[in-house]
């Protein structure tokens, strides 16, 4: 998580507790907060079975950690405050073996995920990459305002855009990494982070790199045309 927010990458504050009673004494992330299941297993279900949400007070939380435990048959959990309301997305770094690094984006969904609804950008990615990819996936409509929902704050998702594609190429070595969920909403900020991180890293792969590196913005918001001039994110 410190390398993410060296990138101006935030992540929700969460803690990883064993027990309902040090679960329940987490109220220094303030209320409401959220439960989750801690194993890879729980983290791909579609149903959210292993996640109990909006839990107003310490009592709420010991009922949903009997229940998780009841579930998973252990007593360690996430606690993690509440994430603002939004779209549920998904952003990754995905390690391609005839292409390197690769941007993946996509809304979060059982839908989404069985008609493979992702779009993808090599990476170094531009600003205008960015923008193309948080637009490319089928069911990007429903970032815009669909039936009325309050449109989410594109420009929030791009600039998270460009800071992960920083990531992957300042450090070739992190071969994966998946952001999900990333809350899109109009609140700018929220749309900057996520409420999951899962990196993994190994020896980078050996590539050649296939142009010069596009303009980017810098912590500023400025375009430069050189990564020497871009500093990690704020």
């Amino acid at each position: 998580m410190a390398l993410l927010a060296c990138y101006g990458v935030g992540v929700v504050a969460f803690r990883t507790v064993a027990g309902a009673e040090p679960a329940a004494g987490r109220g220094e992330l303030g209320y409401p907060v959220a439960l989750k299941a801690v194993g890879e297993r729980w983290h791909h279900r579609t149903d959210l079975v292993g996640v109990r949400l909006d839990l107003a007070d310490a009592g709420a939380v010991r009922r949903a950690h009997a229940d998780i435990a009841l579930l998973t048959g252990q007593e360690e959990v996430y606690v993690q405050r509440m994430a603002p309301k939004g779209v549920s997305c998904v952003l990754e770094i995905v390690d391609d073996p005839s292409f390197g690094s690769l941007l993946s984006f996509g809304l979060s969904g059982m839908a989404t995920e069985l008609l493979g609804d992702r779009a993808f950008r090599v990476v170094p990615v531009s600003d205008q990459d960015a923008a193309a990819l948080v637009r490319a996936p089928r069911a990007a409509p429903l970032l815009a305002g669909y039936r009325g929902t309050e449109p989410v704050d594109l420009g929030a998702l791009e600039e998270l855009v460009l800071r992960v594609g920083r990531i992957a190429g300042d450090l070739p070595e992190v071969r994966s990494l998946v952001l999900d969920p990333v809350l899109a909403s109009a609140q700018a900020r929220s749309s900057r982070g996520a409420c999951g991180a899962r990196p993994a890293a190994h020896p980078p792969r050996r590539r050649r790199r296939r142009g010069p590196a596009p303009a980017r913005l810098n912590a500023r918001g400025n375009t430069r045309s050189s990564s020497r001039d871009l500093g990690p994110g704020h």
